[in-house]
């Protein structure tokens, strides 16, 4: 009978050390998350800056080596990400593919302008930047027209200032929300031993003496759940990767080895905070007051 007991206790104990592990693992995990989101948000915004396309159109009486000077002149801009010349036919072809039909059968003649489309860095993705840009291009003579989507640009702009402000207070709220949820695991795993806690007050042993055992054992669990977390944001970032190549996940290292060392640290510091004010409180508490 007494071994049946112990198998009990030992699977309920197990069963114990599971469930706090699971929710350590899981918050962290979704922590993980959104601070890879976080250390990305500006990438993010970047990359989508970067598909922002300035289109330079050309007069029919340009001349070859004028337009082979404007191109290289773009291009070797400060401002300018990459800088390809589109010629009238070129042009066609892509719009008759678009709309599904050939548009120069219908009119008899090629209505489009050549032209060159630059890509910009994202720092100039502004609506002042890209009108001075503009502005400065439009001199020159052989430029008929320099065109943008502004109203794109406006409405990009003013979403990544709100996505940017929106992820930092849900980072902040989803902080103290993980943090709460694994004092809460632990704090149910630690209210089942509250009677061997007292008994051992009762006994003569001391309050750091029997808070060690609960400490060491609560910490080896958040590290444990850290690394499951640590793992599932592994792959993750590798899915990520492997789907959206251009995010360019892990060229700079340092974000993502901060990111895994700062997690690792926030499940092994809550589960020390945690378990020394749970094990304090049962602790300080009277025998009475155990039941309640």
């Amino acid at each position: 009978m007494s071994t049946s007991f112990e198998r009990f206790q030992k699977r309920k104990l197990i069963t114990s050390y599971f469930s706090v592990v699971l929710s350590i693992g899981l918050v962290l995990f979704l922590l993980g998350i959104l601070g890879l989101l976080v250390l990305n948000t500006k990438k993010l915004a970047d990359h989508f800056k970067e598909q922002i396309t300035i289109s330079v159109f050309l007069k029919d009486s340009a001349k070859e080596i004028e337009i082979d000077q404007l191109q290289k002149s773009l291009a070797m801009a400060p401002y300018t990400k990459n800088a390809t010349y589109v010629s009238k036919e070129e042009a066609a072809e892509k719009h008759s593919e678009e709309i599904g039909e050939n548009f120069l059968d219908f009119l008899g003649y090629n209505p489009l302008k050549n032209s060159i489309d630059v890509k910009l860095n994202a720092a100039y993705v502004e609506t002042d930047s890209i009108a001075n840009i503009a502005k400065e291009i439009s001199t020159k003579g052989y430029v008929e027209e320099v065109s943008y989507d502004q109203p794109l640009i406006t409405l990009l702009n003013d979403n990544v200032k709100k996505l940017s402000f929106w992820i930092l207070i849900a980072s902040g709220a989803f902080t103290f929300i993980a943090v709460l949820l694994i004092n809460s695991s632990i704090r149910l795993s630690i209210y089942s031993k509250r009677f061997i806690i007292k008994t051992m007050q009762m006994v003569g042993a001391t309050k750091s003496f029997i808070r060690r055992p609960f400490l060491w054992t609560n910490i080896k669990l958040g590290m444990l759940g850290a690394i499951l977390a640590l793992i599932a944001l592994g792959v993750v970032l590798y899915y990520v990767d492997q789907s959206f190549p251009e995010l360019n996940l892990f060229q700079d290292p340092t974000f993502l080895i901060l990111l895994f060392i700062g997690v690792f640290s926030l499940g092994v510091l809550i589960s020390l905070i945690s378990t020394f004010f749970a094990t304090q409180r049962f602790l300080n508490l009277r025998t009475d007051d155990l039941y309640y």
